[in-house]
Parts: structure tokens; sequence; C-alpha cells
């Protein structure tokens, strides 16, 4: 059958068969683990050199300098409103809610499996994380693929490149063409998405078991219901008030959605949302500044996650929190919140910073978080890919940088 070939639906088989898989055969777990992983290793293999070529290039595209910091600033001025309407969502919906209360957490606390995370999230501070983003050796940066030094080094030397004028065309041509190489490789990759969906499944339902879903499903019902109402809800009126429809938008990057949800990372499909956003009509220099840095400062998923397990945890610990203190939780995780990349499990590690920056909750809570942290993973995920897809075409038409007429064609028209 002509459908068996679109690949979103032969991730989505392949995410059914890993789930059946998984509770049946169990002890797939760390294969599962493996394939996954492995997948995702060589998605981020590329990311790193595909972020730089395609900033560089937007830069250079763009030629005014002044039109660039334009839509860099809007860009930020964008992510910093969004996030924190979803941080202050998050919060209300916790409280309102109530998830954490009536859990024993004195019981859970005994499990030593959070060790290692807890630890992990404790090294980390607020001044490590700005000085980190200036790279002393900027080969590293792309060998680790340090995203935020990636971004500063490319935006830096596309800025250069530009003060080259004609002189710099050269390289320019040259750059375009490693940029169509790399994408044709993403695609090569691509088409292993189901193998590693699958894998991802297994590892998931195998180690952590059908039980998982229902010993904490208050939270993980709470928190899928805000991500559901913020996309439904706030991107909807986002999208309407700058004219284009969002369903139209999630249909168009339905395929992008479900890789997502099956490698639990968005970063898998940053340079396919990329392709499809500049087809559709968005310019270039628009799509690669925007894409990339919000993948580092607009995740709109992972601070819902961020705030609503934070009040979660001081509701299960019985920690009451006073009005000064959840300013300083807001304040914290809006700084905390830009820290975490699109990368399965980093979300559980800066919870882990903050808390440890808060000092008031007790981090050894994070021991409750350890068994669904994968599944709340899958809907953080998704929420933080249509926002950014969400705020690229924002950007773009606010700057009047789409082709009308191409994005209803491709988006509005698209079957």
């Amino acid at each position: 059958m002509a459908i068996l070939k679109k690949l979103y639906i032969q991730v989505l088989i392949a995410i059914i068969l890993g789930i059946i898989c998984g509770i049946l055969f169990p002890h797939w777990a760390s294969a599962g683990k493996i394939i996954s992983e492995k997948f995702i290793d060589l998605i981020k293999m590329i990311i790193a050199p595909i972020i730089f070529f395609t900033i560089v290039l937007g830069i250079a595209s763009a030629g005014d300098m002044k039109k660039v910091g334009r839509i860099g600033g809007k860009g930020l001025l964008y992510f910093e409103i969004v996030t924190s309407l979803a941080l202050v969502i998050g919060i209300l919906v916790a409280y309102i809610i109530k998830p954490g209360s009536g859990i024993d957490i004195g019981a859970a606390v005994q499990n030593e499996k959070a060790t290692a995370f807890i630890q992990k999230g404790n090294s980390f501070n607020m001044l490590e994380f700005f000085t980190h983003i200036i790279p002393n050796n900027i080969v590293e940066s792309f060998a680790k693929g340090d995203i935020l030094q990636v971004l500063l080094f490319s935006i830096l030397f596309g800025f250069g490149l530009t003060k080259m004028g004609s002189a710099g065309q050269s390289v320019i041509t040259t750059f375009e063409k490693i940029s169509k190489v790399l994408f044709n490789i993403m695609g090569f990759i691509m088409k292993l998405a189901p193998i590693g969906a699958f894998g991802g499944m297994v590892f998931t339902m195998g180690s952590f078991g059908a039980d998982v879903l229902l010993s904490l499903g208050k939270l993980m019902l709470t928190f899928y219901i805000t991500v559901f109402l913020f996309i439904t809800v706030v991107l909807n009126i986002i999208a309407k008030y700058f004219g284009f429809s969002l369903w139209k938008l999630i249909r168009y990057i339905k395929e992008e959605i479900f890789i997502a949800l099956g490698a639990s990372s968005s970063e898998p499909v940053l340079p396919n949302i990329m392709e499809k956003l500049e087809a559709a009509g968005c310019q270039k220099n628009v799509v690669s500044l925007i894409i990339p840095t919000g993948y580092s400062f607009n995740l709109d998923g992972t601070t819902i996650y961020l705030s609503m397990c934070t009040i979660f945890l001081a509701q299960a610990s019985n920690t009451p929190l006073s009005i000064g203190q959840l300013l300083a939780v807001i304040g914290i995780l809006m700084l905390t919140s830009k820290g975490a990349a699109g990368v399965a499990g980093s979300g559980f590690i800066v919870l882990a910073s903050t808390l440890a920056a808060i000092k008031v909750i007790p981090t050894t809570g994070l021991v409750l978080l350890i068994g669904i942290d994968r599944f709340m993973s899958e809907a953080r995920t998704i929420t933080n890919l249509i926002g950014n897809t969400v705020a690229t075409v924002v950007i773009a038409k606010s700057e009047k940088a789409v082709d009308v007429e191409l994005y209803k064609k491709i988006v509005e028209g698209n079957a």
C-alpha cells in the first residue's frame, strides 16, 4: 500500500510495535536502548555542522546586519514572552490540580536509581551556564555537539563573512554545496527513523513497564492536559493573530512530529523542519536564525515540565512555598529552562539543577520522576517542536519574509 511508504506511518507503526514488544519482552530493553541511542548519535553526528552552515548562510544571505539583528531581537523577545507564559501556566495548573498531594515521598526516596541524575544536576549552576556559552576551543565544541557554543561561533563567523563583501561569495558558494551534502546525509539517516523509534519504545516499556504509567498517572495526565491546552489555546491564538492556521501547520509537519515522538528528541528533525519551512515560503535567513536558536531558548514544553514538576515535588514533600520563594522559583526557572537542549533526558537534569539552586525543595524527591520522565519527555519534545515551528512562521510574517501565496499552496493546501 502506498500509505505504508510514508515515513510518519512507518514511525507510528514502529512505536506501536515497540510498546507491545517492550511489554511482552522486557529483557529486550537493553537492546532497545542501544538502538535508540545509536540512532540519536547518528543525528547528533551532523547536527553541529548543519547548524553552523545554516546560520552562517542565513546571516550571509540577509546581507543587512541591521536586519539580522532585528530578526534575532524579535526572536529572543518572542521566546521570552511565550516561555514565560508557559512557565506561569505550568505553575498555575500544578497549584489548581495539586498532582503531588497525597504522595508518600518518604518511601520513594529509598530508591537509589536517581543518585547519578541528582548528583549530575547538582553540579550545574547559573554562572557556569552563562560562562560556558563562550568556548575556549571551537573544535571541541563541534566534537561535543555543544549547541550554544556552536551558535555563538556561527553568528560571529556569519558576521565576519559579511564584512568580506563580494570577496566572500566564493566561501558562501562552497558553504551552500557543503550544506546540501549534509542535508542529503540527513535524508539517508532519516530512513532509519522507524528503527530508532522502535528501539526507544522497547527500552521505555521494557525498563519501566506498563505499571509506571499508573503509579504517577495524575502528574502525567496533568502535564499532558497542560501542554495540550498550551498548544490548542496559546499557540492557536498566536497563530490566528498572525493570520495562519495552527492545525494546517501541524498537519504539514506531522511526519517530523512522529519522528520526534519516537526518538523522544526534537534534534533528529531540526534539518527537516528548516527545509520544510523554507519550501513553504519562509525566507532562509529567518529560518536559519530562529529554528536553531529556538532549540535552546524556546522550549515551551520543557518550561511547562520544569515548572509543574517543581511544584509537584514541593507538594509531594510537604514543602510550602511562600510568595517570595515562589517568585524565586519563577525567576530561576526562567533562566534554567533556557539551558535545556532538545535531547532526551536533559529536562530532568535541568530540573535537578533548578532544585539545587532553589535549595528549598528536597532534591531526593527526584526519584519520583525517574520512571515517568521518559513518558513526559515525549510530550515536551512535541510541544517544543511545534512551538519553534510556530515561532519561525510568526517572525517570518512579522518581517514580511514569507511568500504568502506559496505558503498557502504548500501548507494550507497540503493534503
